[in-house]
């Protein structure tokens, strides 16, 4: 059953105040890195029930005034179509659609950085499209032996031979479609080009996860872990902020590992650094604002199983997994959880045993259980998703919604001339026939009225879907998980 554990509104209020305090320190000029995902937030708000998706854009437009936006993007990334896994465009592609959503929003994009450039031939067509667009484009060089040569990097031939950004907000937001994309070096440019020229600026960072004020294997943090088994991102107790202020606070290995070369970078600039910690840098507001942690903690359980689902099913599609799947093992056995702890587990499974077909089962909102499995017509999750809707319509099971008579004709199409090996309906297919039965029958219009109730359920199925009806169930607020394991035994499988 779905229950608020995250006070959004307080968030919203806290975060943008912090943010504000650390942009007066430094004397009305902040350069603020964001890491995670700035739209579409799903992880923070399935592990943070109450959390809206697009809560960091929300706060950052109670500072819209004082913000500007500047997007970096890895010439490497562009180069090899590195390709973001949730949307499935290159990163090249998402700074165009990041743009157009800051936009959308009401945010001011001021420019685009491209980092570690050295003339790629990919790169230079960005750049001159970007341009084309009217869109403000930097270059940023690859620095030798960065992070560690220290005199280099705070020099002319290191930072200083960087594009200078201009700015004209006392707020620069730095980010990116990505990890790795270059966002510190990029404040650190800006630092440096800004100690040179008279002009005073700081520097900060907004990463949600880890929660650094929660103990280090709270579910939140340990949940943390499994989003990010394919970088290897460990939490730790902060050592530097255990030695200034004898307090514990939770980072992560990447920050603990940079700190000292960051802090000697600050010293190298300014004569000193402003942190003591990474914990210090950090304007993270999201500890204070759980108004239930039983419930965020039961949240973030079910996040690391259904990463290790997500696991099982890679490694099963396309291998080289089996790292991820054994430390999604250790942090389930951390939690004291198990895969038993996702009950649509168990009700997919009897369901499939007991038809002798791939089944799916799907948990609303108020902990009901329904089930769907495959049929000449339908695939499981067509089914499961259609008999949730009249659940919830008040429609009895037995109703045909969308007549044969409808259906054969679709498989017709998808079989003898668009080549498809499976006739049966996907999620897609099975919504727009509902929708054409809406013209004509009011109880079809009743049940797909009923979409907007599934958001926030959950559903496992026993065999692996297809992408197209991965993404309709996530576009529906679904969490789905999968067995790992095909409908059949070909070696090749499409939608």
């Amino acid at each position: 059953m779905y229950r608020i554990g995250f006070d959004n509104e307080k968030y919203l209020k806290m975060q943008s105040e912090y943010i504000n305090e650390r942009i007066d320190k430094f004397g009305n000029k902040l350069y603020l890195e964001f890491g995670g995902k700035l739209f579409d937030d799903f992880h923070a708000s399935r592990v943070l029930p109450g959390f809206a998706p697009n809560s960091k854009v929300q706060m950052l437009k109670q500072l819209a005034d004082k913000a500007e936006i500047v997007l970096v993007i890895n010439a490497a990334d562009i180069e090899k179509n590195k390709i973001r896994g949730d949307h499935g465009i290159t990163y090249d592609e998402d700074t165009l659609r990041l743009i157009d959503a800051f936009r959308n929003e009401g945010l001011y994009v001021g420019s685009v950085v491209i980092t570690q450039f050295a003339e790629q031939q990919s790169a230079s067509r960005f750049k001159r499209r970007l341009e084309q667009l009217d869109i403000t484009v930097y270059l940023h060089y690859p620095i030798a032996n960065y992070p560690t040569n220290i005199p280099l990097i705070v020099s002319d031939d290191g930072l200083g031979k960087n594009d200078y950004i201009h700015t004209t907000r006392p707020l620069v937001v730095v980010a990116s479609p990505g990890a790795s994309s270059g966002k510190m070096a990029t404040c650190l440019s800006q630092l440096y080009h800004d100690f040179k020229n008279g002009v005073q600026a700081g520097y900060a960072k907004f990463e949600t996860f880890p929660v650094w004020n929660l103990p280090l294997r709270h579910p939140l943090n340990l949940a943390y872990e499994a989003a990010t088994t394919n970088i290897g991102d460990i939490n730790l107790i902060d050592p530097f902020h255990m030695e200034a202020y004898n307090a514990t606070s939770v980072s992560y290995n990447r920050d603990v590992e940079g700190f000292p070369i960051l802090s000697a970078i600050f010293k190298e600039i300014w004569g000193g650094s402003p942190y003591k910690s990474p914990t210090d840098m950090g304007v993270n507001m999201v500890g204070y604002c759980i108004s239930d942690d039983g419930i965020c903690r039961e949240a973030a359980n079910q996040e690391i199983v259904r990463r290790y689902y997500d696991a099982l099913c890679e490694d099963r599609t396309h291998g080289g997994a089996r790292f991820d799947i054994q430390k999604l093992e250790m942090l389930m056995k951390t939690a004291g959880i198990s895969a038993e702890n996702r009950s649509v587990v168990s009700r997919s499974l009897s369901k499939s045993e007991a038809s002798g077909s791939p089944s799916m089962a799907i948990e609303l909102a108020d902990g009901t259980i329904i089930t769907g499995k495959t049929t000449p017509l339908l695939g499981a999750a067509s089914a499961a998703l259609l008999n949730s809707l009249k659940f919830l319509a008040g429609i009895h099971d037995d109703v045909k919604l969308i007549s044969p008579i409808m259906i054969e004709p679709i498989q017709k199409l998808k079989i003898d001339f668009l080549g498809n090996n499976n006739p049966r309906l996907h999620t897609d297919e099975v919504l727009i026939a509902l929708s054409i039965c809406t013209a004509t029958n009011p109880t079809a219009e009743l049940v797909l009225e009923q979409l907007p109730k599934l958001k926030n359920s959950e559903a496992h199925s026993t065999v692996i879907l297809s992408q197209i009806d991965i993404n309709v169930l996530k576009k529906l607020g679904i969490n789905v998980t999968c067995e790992p394991m095909y409908n059949s035994k070909r070696l090749y499988h499409k939608n």
